[in-house]
């Protein structure tokens, strides 16, 4: 498959992720639910790995990869713990989109520390996703 599909699943299971973790969430406290949902994950994986005999040598990885995998994973964590508590206490509608200023972020990022370069139509892009991000997070005032 084609990374886009890839990216597509990705999006979908995100937004099935925001459903579902609003509804789990709502009787339990934030960080032990992202607990939970990292044991599901880890052995999930576990068995991906060992079923499809993808599972490698611990010594055959760099330091390097060890070192930035465990930054992700620090950066993984800390976004899920953070994703939990705006979704404990906020609408998953008004939480999702602006958690996925993310896009926005990683475009920058990736620009400044991977030189990954970008066409005007996707910066285009790029700024109506936060354009549209900022006017789904901001606060309404409804008239009465």
């Amino acid at each position: 498959m084609s990374w886009q599909i890839w990216a597509l699943l990705s999006a979908m299971f995100a937004a099935l992720t925001a459903i579902f973790a609003k509804i789990g969430v709502q009787n339990i406290n934030p960080d032990f639910a992202t607990f939970i949902r990292t044991i599901v994950i880890f052995f999930a994986l576990l068995a991906i790995l060992c079923a499809t005999g993808q599972f490698q040598k611990l010594d055959s990885i760099s330091t390097k990869s060890y070192v930035f995998l465990i930054l992700s994973g620090l950066a993984t964590g800390a976004s899920w713990i953070c994703y939990f508590r705006a979704l404990k206490i906020g609408k998953a509608s008004l939480v999702a989109p602006i958690d996925k200023l993310s896009v926005v972020l990683v475009a920058i990022l990736a620009l400044i520390f991977l030189g990954e370069k970008l066409e005007l139509r996707n910066w285009i892009g790029i700024a109506m996703i936060a354009i549209g991000a900022i006017l789904v997070g901001m606060k309404t005032t409804a008239a009465t």
